[in-house]
């Protein structure tokens, strides 16, 4: 088993530079390279910022203007048989995005660009909350009813959008179960390591070789029985509904302490943040090119925005208008980049290992999970509160890992229904998620490998999404700014998607008449 997975890692080895190429482009061009600032930021980073702030521009800051109605639309209840809560479908659309990157990628980002990558990370949030609206508001306008269920999202508005061909459809399904599959076993792997470091620091030995079986055998077994036994969105909701709430208030609980405890620390923090932002040579020695381009895009790719990756979520919420999951979906962005990440961003920057001569950077910065287990025992130094940080800090690391990769699996098999509403395709792709992909990540904690071609694939498979997703949407964002015309100038009255020139069995007149009697 081990020679295969080997072979499987050598086989990605060949595939990687494809990802530098799209991720670096048009870098890899001495003449853009050499310009100043700008040869430091790919055409990726420019893509997906000048997107947010096109859509923040073109709807008049909608992120900013409805973001208190986003937050009363969390309180609205479900009025029908047919689909989720609001409150439902963003806890789901949260826990894909407050996942593992949320510590290892912003402590990679501030490892590699220094504090002021935080600041960028605000600004990729701030904006990318304008795409997030975009994408959701599409994902509703062209849902699709299956069963009790809602379905839709880039395959189903992708489809609409690109002439209404099914081949279209069925080419951005198969796109998204493969980054979704391929994704689950890095997830699968994060969880073995935070439970293994969490057993580590609790016992005060690493775990042993036989609990990743253990753990392995006891993954399948769950998600199989939320994802596949009982089956369907409201099962993974009725999930999500709990656990995301415990992920992100203990997290976040636990590093508001460590800000209290070292409240002195705060005013530093910030300073670093902004300075770092404009002069990293003055604190960290880098260039502001790169920091800005990690800030960027590990805030991108923590928050998803505009990578069509969280749009399933946004579908399947009961709504009496599109805009109004819009809103709520806006609000996600905020809550993974501006409150999630800079809680870990004040650990990193607070602690500024990089300043302390026997923290060994050189070696520390290579590994993020340590850099930040490290950081956290420097806020706490000489006190037993470090161990016990560090454990309930794996304990959140493991669950942020266990919800993606729900959310994975959960979107896969609504992205199947895309191909075919089926009950065969269906299982087949909850079987391949649960039973091939989650055991590849075990097999690679039992077999002691890390498979970093493997890991490695997500900046490949990410940015790769990022380019199918980013021009469908910037062309189908005339029908939100229509829609979100027609929900200012009826207050909010229940969408009839003709009125945009949108045919849907979801969206009638008829349903709108039937709204109003309730």
């Amino acid at each position: 088993m081990k020679d295969i997975l080997l072979s499987v890692d050598a086989f990605f080895a060949n595939i990687l530079p494809i990802g530098d190429i799209l991720w670096v482009f048009p870098q890899n061009f001495e003449w853009y390279a050499n310009i100043p600032v700008i040869g430091n930021i790919p055409f990726a980073i420019w893509l997906l910022v000048g997107m947010g702030i096109w859509f923040t521009f073109k709807t008049r800051g909608v992120q900013f203007r409805y973001f208190k109605r986003g937050i009363q639309v969390l309180a609205k209840k479900k009025k029908g048989d047919v689909g989720v809560s609001p409150l439902a479908a963003f806890m789901l659309s949260t826990a894909m995005r407050v996942g593992p990157g949320n510590i290892t990628g912003v402590t990679g980002a501030v490892a590699i660009g220094g504090p002021g990558a935080v600041f960028w990370m605000w600004v990729s949030g701030l904006f990318g909350m304008a795409s997030s609206f975009i994408e959701s508001t599409l994902s509703q306008i062209f849902k699709e009813k299956d069963g009790d269920e809602f379905v839709g999202g880039l395959p189903y508005y992708g489809r609409k959008l690109l002439g209404n061909r099914k081949w279209v459809g069925t080419v951005l399904a198969v796109m998204f179960i493969g980054y979704s599959m391929l994704s689950i076993p890095i997830q699968t792997f994060h969880v073995f390591t935070a439970s293994g470091t969490g057993i580590g620091v609790l016992t005060g030995t690493p775990a042993g070789r036989t609990s990743p079986l253990y753990y392995g055998l006891a993954i399948v077994l769950i998600v199989g029985i939320i994802v596949t036994v009982f089956g369907g969105i409201k099962r993974v909701t009725a999930v999500t509904d709990k656990m995301v709430p415990v992920m992100a208030v203990l997290y976040s609980a636990i590093i508001i302490v460590l800000l209290i405890v070292n409240i002195k620390r705060f005013p530093m923090f910030i300073e670093t943040v902004f300075v770092g932002a404009f002069k990293p040579q003055a604190i960290f020695g880098g260039g502001f090119g790169v920091v800005l381009s990690q800030g960027i895009r590990r805030g991108l790719l923590s928050n998803e925005a505009g990578q069509g990756t969280n749009t399933m979520s946004a579908a399947v919420s009961e709504q009496d208008h599109p805009c109004e999951q819009g809103f709520v979906q806006a609000i996600g962005v905020f809550l993974d980049t501006l409150i999630i990440c800079t809680l870990t961003g004040f650990v990193v920057c607070s602690a500024s290992l990089w300043n302390v001569a026997s923290s060994g950077w050189d070696t520390l910065k290579n590994s993020t999970i340590d850099l930040y287990l490290e950081s956290i025992k420097a806020l706490v130094p000489g006190t037993a509160a470090d161990g016990v940080i560090a454990f309930f800090i794996c304990v959140c690391y493991a669950l942020f890992a266990f919800t993606t990769l729900l959310g994975l699996v959960s979107f896969a098999v609504i992205a199947g229904t895309r191909i075919t509403k089926s009950k065969a395709c269906i299982t087949v792709v909850r079987v391949l998620g649960t039973v091939v992909f989650v055991p590849i990540g075990t097999l690679c904690v039992l077999a002691g490998l890390e498979l970093n071609n493997i890991w490695y694939l997500t900046d490949l498979i990410n940015i790769f999404m990022v380019f199918v997703n980013a021009p469908i949407i910037l062309y189908g964002s005339r029908y939100v700014y229509k829609a979100l015309k027609g929900y200012v100038s009826s207050g909010g009255r229940r969408f009839v998607s003709s009125e945009i020139g949108v045919e849907s069995e979801i969206w009638t007149e008829e349903a709108r008449a039937e709204a109003e009697k309730q």
